[in-house]
């Protein structure tokens, strides 16, 4: 059992591409990781599991074959995860993503199934036959991720890395103190923050730095192919959102991209080693990441947790990721 984070650097050390398990829940920020996964060979998509959170179940499942469809890689295994939280009711973020969760684009319809195993039963048989330890990657609630590590401890020691979208180190983005995807299901963020396996953590106080502006979106539109179009549309979507100005934003902050971006690129970002716990009891903390910058508990780090980003950077790694296509 890994008793702290590898640091960034090593994190990229594979001299062959890195394998990795998707588990999202697509969603416009998801469907843009998945895109940038999957245009870059420095990683190897083992599969694509999914969560409800953004959208229902049955609507984020879909969204990802329709996005895998649209990439042609129907190749890709797809696994449905779990309908609920682990004891919570289930939230979703409908107002941000639109009635399919991926509003916007003309998608195309899936061109394929999932297969006919569950999220965590499907991360298993990949994990078993991979080589190398694999990475996992969740951009929505850990619900998924938890379920695999409480049914296959067996196979903990050959997940190298948990690089996840969720928690803030500062303030929350739906309750004042919660990030969505933690407050969503913080039972299972507790049971990942508690595995032993390196994590890095890409919160807010990274994600709202990653943000797309007017400018950026006009650049992804001049990429002649179907594939960035499609972004642009989700893009100019996902923009009504976040216009609101109580979120003092210029542009939209791409959260679930920062994965993908820092498993290419680490040093565009900046972060830490610190201990995170999750509030998993309060009415009105539920699902805080409590982040130990100062050491203050003197527990041991347990996550990477990234601060900020090279914005610039960010988005010239998503450009040349839809010029692949």
């Amino acid at each position: 059992m890994q008793s702290a984070p590898l640091s960034p650097q090593a994190a990229r050390s594979h001299q062959s591409p890195l394998p990795v398990i998707l588990d999202c829940d697509p969603g416009h920020d998801d469907a843009i990781a998945l895109i940038m996964a999957l245009a870059n060979p420095q990683l190897e998509v083992l599969a694509v599991t999914t969560s409800a959170g953004n959208q229902t179940p049955d609507k984020t499942l879909r969204n990802a074959l329709r996005i895998l469809t649209l990439l042609g890689r129907t190749e890709v295994p797809v696994a449905a995860g779990a309908p609920k939280p682990l004891i919570r009711e289930l939230i979703i973020a409908d107002n941000v993503h639109g009635e399919t969760g991926l509003d916007g684009p003309d998608l195309p319809e899936p061109g394929f199934e999932p297969v006919p195993l569950k999220a965590w039963e499907l991360m298993a048989q990949q994990i078993r036959a991979s080589e190398q330890p694999v990475t996992l990657v969740p951009t929505g609630p850990l619900t998924n991720i938890a379920t695999f590590l409480l049914a296959y401890p067996e196979l903990k020691s050959k997940v190298e890395r948990i690089v996840l979208m969720g928690g803030a180190a500062g303030v929350g983005n739906w309750t004042p103190a919660a990030e969505f995807n933690i407050f969503v299901d913080p039972q299972a963020a507790d049971i990942v923050f508690r595995s032993g396996i390196a994590i890095t953590m890409c919160g807010l106080d990274v994600t709202h730095e990653a943000q797309i502006m007017e400018a950026d979106v006009a650049r992804m539109r001049a990429i002649d192919n179907p594939v960035a179009q499609c972004v642009a549309d989700l893009l100019e979507f996902f923009v009504i959102y976040h216009k609101d100005p109580k979120w003092g934003f210029d542009g939209a902050p791409l959260h679930d991209p920062c994965t993908i971006a820092w498993l290419l690129q680490p040093e565009m970002f900046r972060g830490i080693d610190c201990h995170v716990a999750i509030e998993t009891r309060s009415e009105l903390t539920l699902g805080m990441t409590v982040v130990d910058r100062f050491g203050l508990t003197g527990k041991p780090a347990n996550a990477h947790v990234l601060l900020g980003v090279d914005r610039q950077r960010f988005v010239d790694l998503l450009a040349d990721s839809l010029r692949v296509w």
